[in-house]
């Protein structure tokens, strides 16, 4: 097998990473929603066994460790990655850092993952399991798509830059909305575009955002009063204006400024895939937080990242390679 050819059956294997991580976010949030984050309260086990055989609710604990196959399914392809880049390095074009941090980050996943459990559900410790989800789901989604094989012009590199930005706005956004999740704070504004009938309602933004208040409370349910979670909510809300706008901005940009046409394609999706999770977000709100929306939502997320992530890719040029005589 020639180096272009062990390349390409390396980003295939790359591509099903990416599918399996983002499944793995989207069954992680339907853990979290239908709180059964605790339905197996051991690691990696449940009650001891490989799968359920004596939990208290079957239902709860199958739902947690469907996402723990799929999890552990998903770290043997990102070893497989790993050991490919070790053996191939100096293969031209092979990633190898991309690769390396990826490891580190399903590593620390799975400790998050274990702690999630042990800890009671801490939301921040779940936020920051839903951050190495999706930075997971990133990385594997950049090692998949091939950089385009052409000069970059100075419009697409202050592009690229502004689309950097908008990755880091969006990682803030995500970090807003796990936290509006762990703490139980989608609920707490039921009406739409104000919160409570006000534009302005009573809010507690001190206790709203202590990051840790000890090892011994369960936040199942949650433990904030009404105040403190709608000042998450409306911090999130806010959150997803700016940050929606700004990435509204960088779609458009590439969509219709874009010199290749799969930038301008790419483009069309990152503001395709903005417009859909703000309906999505505003549309659960309306019905009240129905489950398969919130579900949707956490997708949504997860879309963003990868048509994001793409148009980066889009816009950083292949590097040139000097290939051996």
């Amino acid at each position: 097998m020639n180096p272009d050819t062990r390349l390409l059956w390396f980003r295939r294997l790359a591509l099903a990473g990416a599918i399996l991580a983002a499944a793995v976010v989207v069954l992680g949030a339907w853990v979290r929603l239908t709180d059964a984050g605790l339905g197996c309260p051991d690691w990696p086990g449940c009650y001891g066994h490989a799968y359920p055989q004596t939990a208290q609710d079957l239902g709860r604990a199958w739902h947690e460790m469907v996402h723990r196959y799929f999890a552990g399914t998903l770290v043997l392809i990102i070893a497989t990655l790993m050991i490919w880049a070790v053996v191939f390095r100096k293969d031209p074009g092979q990633p190898r850092m991309p690769v390396v941090v990826l490891f580190v980050i399903v590593l620390f996943q799975a400790a998050l993952g274990a702690l999630t459990v042990t800890r009671l559900l801490k939301p921040l410790i779940v936020t920051g399991h839903l951050l190495g989800g999706l930075t997971t789901l990133g990385i594997l989604s950049w090692l998949a798509l091939r950089p385009q094989p052409h000069t970059s012009t100075a419009r697409e590199r202050r592009l690229a830059k502004f689309a950097l930005l908008a990755v880091g706005i969006l990682v803030l956004q995500i970090a807003l909305g796990g936290w509006t999740s762990t703490n139980y704070a989608a609920v707490a504004c039921p009406d739409f575009p104000t919160c409570q009938q006000s534009w302005w309602p009573k809010m507690d933004f001190r206790d709203a955002f202590v990051l840790w208040r000890g090892l011994d409370v369960d936040y199942t349910g949650g433990v904030l009063a009404n105040t403190a979670r709608v000042a998450i909510h409306v911090t999130h809300r806010l959150g997803a204006a700016v940050a929606g706008t700004i990435l509204l901005l960088v779609g458009l940009t590439a969509a219709f400024r874009g010199d290749t046409r799969p930038v301008r394609l790419t483009g069309a999706l990152v503001a395709a895939a903005v417009m859909l999770q703000i309906s999505i977000g505003v549309t659960m709100v309306h019905f009240a937080m129905p489950l398969p929306l919130a579900t949707m939502h956490n997708a949504g997320a997860a879309l963003l990242v990868i048509c994001v992530v793409a148009l980066l890719r889009m816009l950083v040029p292949l590097p040139y390679v000097a290939r051996p005589r």
